[in-house]
């Protein structure tokens, strides 16, 4: 040894990360970009205060969206308010549709509370809701993401994950024509978390979830979560926010309402190991499948073809915890970024998060995948 100090190997971040927006109040979970190029995100009610549960980004500042008035939660009147909200979507007729929990930190729902909501962004007006019967959205139910294919039917379908860590999982379908609603593969083992003590993500070189005595807490234990749908809309691919695997079911048996879940459950595929937990899923036209990856502040892709063939669009530190994904028009791939695990469900009682939260986005040259009629 000579004395000097060698200069150790440094990681580089991979693929160019844009700061679209930073958040100085509540954390940010979903987003969506409308064909026009307009930015929605949300806000849903988990601790923080949260003074609109959705929002249009304006010069750079989030504003409620479509008002304030329906970002009022009325107690008596759960159908025409919102109350949590977990997802926006664009369309691929370019509308706005809410995702409303109607759960605001993990409650019991109660009917009027879990909804669809469809808003016109040309008059920027409800055009649209439809509220899921308790046996769809059950009193433990979670609505997590919804994709939309508007070919099926006279209006179209959307697919919704339900991601409960209290009670049964499984995928929501609704027909945006008729407001019905039914569930398929309820409660089936490809739409729930692993076993508690089977699965202890690691992020930010700390065990997530794990108590002082080594045991494991059930704040993560949430299970079908992330959704995509096939360039051709054949396939829905989803998968547990707890859990490394990702799964594939035919959209044709979620959209049969007379398919019993053993006939849906046969036509379920397992799509392999992501190489890491997963909380946003996102797919574009050209096929490839994109993964957030939350263990390793990244975002990755493979083609819808080749289980296994992940690669990385993205990795970043400040990818702290990448959560939802969404491929806009402008050729972008839109990723917030919110803390979630160190929040203090996960730090032993701590609130560690730092803001702002962030949204990025990734120039990937690719297409959103729109299944629309003609």
């Amino acid at each position: 040894m000579d004395g000097q100090t060698a200069e150790l190997p440094v990681g580089q971040p991979v693929g160019e990360l844009e700061e679209v927006v930073r958040f100085h109040g509540a954390m940010p979970t979903g987003v969506t970009v409308s064909h026009q190029g307009r930015i929605f995100v949300n806000f849903p009610k988990w601790g923080d205060d949260v003074q609109f549960t959705v929002a249009e980004i304006r010069n750079g500042e989030p504003v409620a969206y479509p008002d304030e008035r329906i970002n009022r939660t009325d107690p008596d009147d759960l159908a025409g308010t919102l109350v949590s909200v977990q997802s926006v979507v664009v369309d691929p007729s370019d509308r706005l549709w809410i995702l409303d929990t109607g759960s605001p930190l993990f409650a019991p729902t109660e009917y009027g509370g879990p909804k669809l909501v469809c808003v016109d962004l040309i008059s920027n007006q409800v055009v649209k809701t439809i509220l899921f019967p308790q046996d769809v959205a059950l009193p433990t139910t979670y609505l997590n993401d919804v994709r939309f294919d508007l070919r099926r039917g006279t209006e179209g379908i959307a697919y919704i994950t339900d991601s409960s860590n209290k009670g049964p999982n499984g995928i929501v379908m609704t027909d945006l024509a008729t407001g019905q609603s039914w569930r398929h593969l309820h409660d089936h083992p490809s739409t729930k978390a692993e076993e508690l003590n089977d699965f202890v993500p690691v992020v930010e070189g700390r065990p997530v979830n794990r108590k002082p005595d080594g045991s494991v807490g059930a704040a993560l234990a949430m299970g079908s979560d992330g959704i995509a749908i096939g360039a051709d809309g054949t396939r829905l691919y989803y998968c547990p926010l707890a859990s490394r695997r990702l799964y594939s079911v035919a959209t044709d048996a979620l959209a049969d309402r007379s398919l019993d879940d053993d006939a849906v459950s046969a036509t379920v595929v397992f799509e392999g190991d992501k190489g890491g937990a997963s909380d946003g899923l996102e797919s574009d036209a050209a096929g490839y499948l994109y993964a957030t990856n939350y263990e390793h502040n990244a975002v990755l892709r493979r083609p819808a073809d080749q289980p296994g063939a992940w690669e990385t669009v993205a990795q970043d530190p400040r990818l702290l915890w990448p959560d939802t994904l969404s491929i806009a028009r402008d050729g972008c791939l839109y990723v917030t970024a919110n803390q979630l695990h160190r929040q203090a469900d996960y730090r032993q009682g701590e609130d560690q998060r730092v803001k702002p939260y962030v949204l990025f986005r990734i120039r990937i040259g690719a297409e959103p995948v729109l299944l629309r009629g003609k």
